[in-house]
């Protein structure tokens, strides 16, 4: 699915089962807490932390899609076109990237 049809299937979402958007400070703050958890798991499952027996079960792609669903939000609420920054990101990164990755030692 691309960015600009993922953001009209969330629009969409919000349309049929919530009642609004949150504000987009209240979303902000949905965000960080969502990135927490992700990162949560990142660090007990792939890092040097131990994994409580509580956090064994959590689904990291479903916490990986929590974080997109409200970025989504956010894209809509503030008029962004994801699809369109996305892209524009992207073929910075390339342009900017390309040589300073393929000379970095550290990645060989």
């Amino acid at each position: 699915m691309e960015l600009a049809n993922a953001q009209k299937a969330v629009d969409k979402w919000i349309q049929e089962h919530g009642v609004r958007y949150f504000n987009e400070l209240t979303n902000m703050a949905q965000l960080t807490e969502e990135v927490g958890e992700v990162a949560r798991i990142i660090a007990r499952r792939y890092g040097e932390q131990s994994e409580k027996e509580s956090d064994k079960g959590k689904d990291l792609g479903e916490e990986l899609a929590d974080v997109v669903f409200v970025v989504l939000c956010l894209a809509n609420q503030t008029g962004v076109n994801l699809q369109e920054a996305f892209d524009r990101k992207l073929d910075l990164k390339a342009k900017r990237d390309h040589d300073r990755h393929q000379n970095n030692e550290k990645l060989k």
